[in-house]
């Protein structure tokens, strides 16, 4: 079975010498994809771009609410009791 050759360099450690770009959905969700493949449909680079515990890093400092964006607003639309 051939060896994909933008997924490492064979020796195994196939993760460790990847490096990602963090993705964002319209919903605000946020994901890592690997740099060199296209994102996929419905999702758009941020222009933040390291190792997989960089790019991790970097999502769990900005995506504080988890809630999707269509939620969110609803919330925010409903009346208050």
């Amino acid at each position: 079975m051939p060896v994909d050759a933008s997924f490492g360099d064979g020796d195994g450690d196939v993760e460790a010498d990847l490096v990602y770009d963090v993705v964002v959905n319209h919903e605000e969700q946020y994901s890592i994809w690997p740099v060199g493949r296209p994102a996929p449909a419905g999702w758009t680079t941020v222009g933040v771009r390291g190792t997989k515990s960089q790019v991790l890093d970097h999502i769990e400092r900005v995506w504080s609410d988890i809630t999707p964006l269509s939620v969110r607003q609803a919330a925010a639309r409903a009346p208050r009791r």
